[in-house]
């Protein structure tokens, strides 16, 4: 590959690393579950996902959940960590699926698939974390598992994911031009 395309693609991922960390400031409360906040900061990881597959996902979730937990303090190192393996995994596993077959039905499923790995995750994180780090009972993490934490983490990635699904294809088509541009 040559110096000019791989400095549209660094470019690219930079200006989508961006756009993550801006987008969670517009965060609000999940009117299902007020405790938890909700941006679309996992969008634009998404797309990079898509455009140049799962590595350049993970590269972006790092990056942005770096810069958003320390950089802008949104964040301490415990929710770094809950954002790169929440998000990471989303990236990864629609990631992987996406990059064998470009169709709408494969970006459907992966879609659906990295919901569930990152809501599976997220459990996961959380029951070994929350009692380590925040002082909960085992048994309080699991009883929240299925009346908050579980659902949460499903809206959360599912409408990330619906909002990925239809505004993906418009943002690649511009990234791919300026992609051929510099071939």
């Amino acid at each position: 590959m040559n110096s000019r395309y791989n400095r549209v693609k660094m470019t690219t991922l930079a200006m989508l690393t961006a756009i993550s960390c801006v987008l969670v400031f517009l965060s609000f409360p999940f009117p299902l579950f007020p405790a938890f906040k909700y941006e679309l900061a996992d969008v634009p990881v998404l797309i990079a996902t898509f455009a140049f597959g799962p590595l350049a996902g993970l590269l972006v979730t790092v990056l942005a959940a770096f810069v958003q937990a320390f950089i802008l303090g949104q964040d301490t190192w415990v929710g770094f960590l809950m954002h790169v393996a929440a998000t990471g995994c989303f990236a990864v596993v629609a990631g992987l699926l996406y990059r064998r077959n470009r169709t709408k039905k494969s970006a459907v499923l992966a879609l659906i698939l990295g919901t569930l790995a990152m809501t599976a995750v997220m459990a996961l994180m959380n029951y070994i974390i929350d009692p380590l780090f925040y002082g909960m009972q085992r048994q309080a993490v699991v009883a929240l598992m299925l009346p908050a934490i579980i659902p949460f983490n499903l809206s959360k990635a599912g409408i990330n994911a619906v909002v990925t699904f239809f505004v993906y294809k418009k943002i690649s088509n511009v990234i791919h031009r300026a992609e051929d541009g510099a071939r």
